[in-house]
């Protein structure tokens, strides 16, 4: 098979990358990423299959780049996307470009070169707040933030090529995933990194907002399932293994890393913060979905990871557009 892999330089999409090749001996991919600030090619460094990997340099939202890669391509799993929500609040033009007109341009190439499964991945951000119970994949979308709703429109998209021209597409919806590979600017690699150098972890609002956490493995293994025997224009959700208020998490950490409470700095909430996302993960068990990991295990490998890979994280956090990024984001946002 040959498979082509949009931002497959960014976390989840390296992580995909990595296990798809690991796996399957036959299996060839054409990785499309522009390499933003989240794309970093030193997250495929020595993996498995290598040879059987080639990296396209370009945007997906350019036509002409996008047909090359297209070429002799069975199936198309769909990660590229602008997806830190901060960022979306601040400037909503680049997620809209990426993650809406970029899908646009991917789904085209694939319905002219007649590819034959396109796995779209998004997100349980698109279902917004849920007060009580669990999303199901037909609920109505109600997304709160930029990025949400970017990614909102970009289902809707992918939906309407099947319902129009009967395009082979598929749709995954996941919870918040850690792991390897996280560029820090999300929740637990800013707390873990920020502690490793003595630095306290902005916790937004009360801390009381609760989000359901998957191990990227395991989003990566619920993928590949949907690719290989979903339901044609069906969307899965796939959920974690632990639903924690963001001050359970921080607790969670902070056990495990030994880290004083005074490292926790309450700042302002974020503009738009869902209290709670939850999906109802029945439609994927049936295709045989399994968590091969318990929360607790992943967690303590994650962060020993960022341990053992501190050269990789400090390259990142050193650059001066990620110190600007920080400082502005939550300097000034402590509570007094």
């Amino acid at each position: 098979m040959k498979l082509l892999v949009t931002g497959g330089l960014g976390f989840i999409g390296s992580n995909f990358v990595r296990h798809t090749l690991a796996k399957s001996h036959k299996t060839r991919i054409v990785n499309l990423d522009i390499r933003t600030y989240a794309g970093n090619p030193e997250n495929l460094k020595g993996m498995k299959g290598a040879r059987r990997h080639q990296w396209i340099k370009g945007d997906i939202a350019d036509p002409k780049v996008v047909d090359r890669a297209m070429k002799g391509v069975d199936a198309v799993v769909h990660f590229a996307a602008e997806s830190h929500v901060d960022r979306s609040i601040t400037d909503a033009g680049a997620f809209l470009r990426t993650n809406v007109l970029g899908t646009q341009v991917l789904l085209d190439a694939a319905k002219k070169h007649a590819v034959r499964r396109f796995v779209h991945v998004s997100t349980d951000e698109v279902y917004g707040s849920v007060a009580t119970g669990a999303s199901r994949e037909n609920d109505r979308l109600l997304p709160n933030s930029p990025y949400a709703a970017s990614k909102a429109a970009s289902d809707l998209l992918v939906r309407s090529y099947f319902e129009t021209h009967g395009m082979p597409v598929l749709v995954t919806r996941c919870s918040n995933n850690f792991g390897p590979y996280q560029f820090p600017e999300k929740a637990l690699p800013v707390m873990i990194t920020n502690w490793m150098d003595g630095e306290p972890f902005p916790l937004y609002g009360d801390g009381l907002n609760i989000r359901d956490w998957i191990h990227v493995e395991d989003h990566c293994r619920g993928i590949d399932l949907v690719l290989r025997k979903g339901k044609l224009g069906e969307i899965y959700n796939i959920g974690g293994t632990a639903s924690l208020t963001n001050k359970q998490l921080v607790e969670r950490v902070r056990r495990i890393m030994g880290v004083d409470a005074s490292l926790v700095e309450h700042v302002t909430d974020r503009l738009g913060h869902d209290r709670r996302y939850a999906v109802n993960c029945s439609k994927i068990k049936r295709l045989g979905f399994k968590h091969s990991t318990t929360f607790d295990r992943a967690l303590k490998a994650t962060i020993e990871w960022y341990w053992d890979n501190q050269s990789w994280w400090r390259k990142l956090k050193g650059k001066t557009g990620y110190k600007s990024y920080y400082k502005k984001q939550y300097k000034g946002l402590a509570k007094r």
